[in-house]
């Protein structure tokens, strides 16, 4: 799919989902034939002519300046990671498709490798650019994917990928409450690198696996919401330890000006004195490796 369709498709998709009295428009009691907003309407809303407005959704108008895109943006409410999901998309349609092909392997970089290694007492995973899991700690393993080879991520053709996780494994399925709520900002997040990187190949052949496999996520991947995952919470189900509410954040190893270039690391912490915390320390504790050579005892206790 080129730049041009996917930036015309998001500004419908948009445009479709914003209830014309939640702007103050009147609609004096007038059905619609299609919901949301009206093309003049919504380019009334970003002070733009309703041609210009027309051409630059179906894909014939192209270069359109920042300001107008700001204009567009503030017109549709989008939040700051949907507004930059929009010129990464305008940028894209500008220049024209590049040479997609599948990119190397993505490696764990050192400064990343120690900084997760810093990180041993609470539970943490290194992700890539598509959401591959480059390294995970103990408790990470233990927590997220307790259920996979805990040497996964060493082996690059073998390397678990947490999108695939949510939408495909039964067991990260019900680790999450409310499942809907991780899943969409999976996809919220996947959307976001797409319009960064639209020339992925390897990221478009995840999205269309996912389409194709799960109902849920094409569903949602036709929403076009837009999500930048730095900070949620949520309450997991975990078969070890029981429930507990965890707080996951993304620690963004990119370069400023692209994140999604760089490596994440997701760590999930949970608040001092809480029933969540014990139930962290718990696992810990049970997910020691034991040594094979001595039976009953795990590797490392005296």
């Amino acid at each position: 799919m080129n730049g041009k369709v996917r930036l015309g498709e998001f500004l419908q998709t948009r445009r479709s989902q914003l209830q014309p009295e939640d702007l103050g428009i009147p609609g004096y009691g007038e059905r619609r034939r299609v919901p949301g907003l009206r093309r003049e309407e919504l380019a009334s809303l970003a002070g733009i002519s309703v041609s210009y407005y027309t051409r630059l959704e179906q894909g014939q108008s192209l270069n359109a300046s920042p300001q107008v895109l700001d204009a567009i943006a503030r017109a549709l409410g989008l939040e700051e990671a949907e507004r930059l999901h929009l010129h990464n998309l305008a940028r894209s349609s500008a220049t024209g498709p590049g040479r997609g092909r599948r990119p190397a392997p993505e490696r764990l970089t050192e400064a990343t490798s120690q900084l997760l290694e810093a990180l041993s007492q609470v539970p943490a995973i290194v992700t890539g650019r598509r959401s591959d899991v480059l390294a995970w700690n103990r408790l990470g393993h233990a927590l997220f994917a307790g259920h996979l080879d805990p040497g996964a991520p060493d082996r690059p053709a073998e390397r678990p990928n947490m999108a695939r996780l949510v939408f495909l494994d039964a067991h990260t399925r019900d680790l999450y409450a409310d499942w809907p709520a991780k899943a969409r900002a999976v996809v919220g997040n996947l959307r976001l690198v797409a319009g960064r990187h639209p020339d992925d190949t390897a990221l478009h052949a995840l999205v269309g696996e996912l389409s194709s496999r799960s109902a849920d996520f094409a569903t949602m991947w036709a929403d076009h919401r837009v999500t930048a995952c730095s900070v949620a919470t949520y309450e997991m189900r975990h078969p070890l330890v029981g429930p507990l509410t965890v707080t996951q954040q993304t620690l963004s190893q990119g370069p400023v000006q692209d994140p999604g270039r760089g490596q994440n690391i997701v760590v999930a912490t949970a608040e001092a004195d809480s029933p969540a915390r014990a139930s962290l320390a718990l696992l810990a504790q049970v997910s020691v490796p034991r040594d094979p050579a001595r039976p009953g005892v795990r590797a490392g206790s005296g």
